[in-house]
């Protein structure tokens, strides 16, 4: 038997277990994780459990620890960069007449990487791309391919969100 919690790292997301070495965490705090790309920010989904060993994947990682003010100003900041380094890699995009969508922009928690998922028909060659953005937001650069239905999934999260914003203008004029 062992003790685990479930954290997730985007809203409509997969849980992924995680020791939390003894700590008694509540479902909706925040936790520093360290995955295996590195160190994510996310939300504890499922507060301390006991689970069989059969039902794990062993080893468990740990949590690194319960987010700080200082780490939700940091995931906060990162998300307001991931806005603008979409902006700019759409951009770069026309600048080197590339046939792919941009669909998705992601910083890791310690910004030590910026990922971008795009779909395209066939193969890329977006080497001069990566250069660009690199010397840009100066970090390790790693662009995704991803097929038509995870493309779909991130557009269906993108216009939710859409929605729920405009369903609150609306109603607030009543």
């Amino acid at each position: 038997m062992a003790n685990i919690i479930g954290v997730k790292f985007k809203k409509p997301g997969k849980i992924y277990f995680f020791d939390p070495e003894g700590k008694k965490i509540e479902k909706g705090n925040f936790v520093i994780v360290e995955t295996s790309m590195g160190k994510e920010y996310g939300e504890v989904a499922i507060s301390n459990r006991i689970i069989p060993d059969e039902k794990l994947e062993k080893p468990l990682k740990k949590i690194i620890r319960i987010a700080t003010n200082k780490d939700k100003k940091q995931h906060e900041e990162n998300k307001k960069k991931e806005k603008e380094a979409l902006k700019i890699c759409e951009d770069k995009i026309k600048e080197h007449k590339l046939d792919m969508t941009l669909t998705d922009v992601e910083y890791k928690f310690d910004r030590s990487k910026l990922l971008f998922f795009f779909s395209a028909d066939g193969r890329i060659d977006f080497r001069d791309l990566v250069k660009d953005l690199a010397a840009i937001f100066k970090t390790r650069i790693e662009l995704r391919q991803i097929g038509v239905r995870d493309e779909v999934r991130k557009l269906r999260r993108k216009w939710n969100v859409w929605k729920r914003t405009m369903l609150l203008l609306i109603f607030r004029k009543f």
